[in-house]
């Protein structure tokens, strides 16, 4: 639980810190577009990585399978939802060009969602595969 709650600790500074500096001015249409993209994402973020509990980990290992909550549809939420969070704080910010990290970051993604993926499957054999099977990235 602990982990749970360093991770929810440091994502809500930083929503605050980000709100923090949005006061005062009026907001411009890439904000609002940002805004919506960055905030359900961030708050998707936090509830798949409060489901995996104990079950994270930086590196890949295979404790436990979670197939309950968002896992139940979505193999690597907190990759989806972590990138959906960036590409909005980005747009908010009015930095497009630094969208471009996702060049970057889309490959080194995939390259540790593989190294994941054979870990469960090793270790969890058919249970894995038919996890995902029934489920999207």
């Amino acid at each position: 639980m602990k982990l749970n709650v360093a991770t929810l600790a440091l994502a809500l500074v930083g929503a605050f810190l980000l709100a923090r500096s949005a006061t005062g001015q009026p907001w411009t249409p890439g904000q609002i577009v940002g805004a919506a993209i960055a905030l359900p994402a961030f708050l998707l973020f936090v509830l798949a990585r409060l489901e995996l509990g104990r079950a994270f980990s930086v590196q890949a290992k295979a404790s436990t399978l979670v197939t309950t909550g968002i896992y139940a549809r979505i193999r690597h939420p907190i990759y989806l939802f972590g990138g959906l969070m960036i590409a909005g704080v980005l747009i908010w910010a009015h930095r497009p060009w630094w969208l471009l990290i996702f060049v970057v970051l889309i490959p080194m993604q995939r390259l540790r969602v593989r190294k994941e993926e054979r870990v469960l499957e090793a270790t969890f054999g058919e249970a894995y595969r038919e996890y995902r099977r029934k489920t999207w990235f």
